[in-house]
């Protein structure tokens, strides 16, 4: 089995990071898991263009990018991070419907 075809069997926060053979505080994971994750897709993109064609110089890019998003939120929380688009919305948004506008 090769490096992607791994990839492809690890399904959660847990798994990578075990597979990454990365130590990890289980309650940091259990609260952030998904932010995590997307944190660690966000890096991977980012350094789509720098990635080593050689499978294990690939494994040490992702081994150091999981453990920098991981690292991400044992030093802050999903709220400063705002990894998802519904943390980095600004005010909520309101609509006026004049009464008029009703029908019933």
């Amino acid at each position: 089995m090769n490096f992607a075809e791994e990839l492809e069997e690890l399904e959660s926060a847990e798994d990578f990071l075990q597979y990454f053979h990365l130590n990890y505080d289980p309650s940091i994971v259990h609260v952030n898991r998904l932010h995590i994750l997307q944190r660690f897709h966000d890096y991977l993109q980012q350094a789509t263009d720098s990635m080593p064609a050689e499978e294990e110089a690939q494994r040490l890019v992702y081994q150091r990018l999981l453990l920098q998003a991981y690292q991400d939120f044992v030093d802050s929380d999903a709220l400063t991070e705002k990894v998802f688009k519904v943390f980095q919305m600004g005010e909520p948004q309101t609509a006026f419907v004049a009464l008029g506008d009703i029908k019933t």
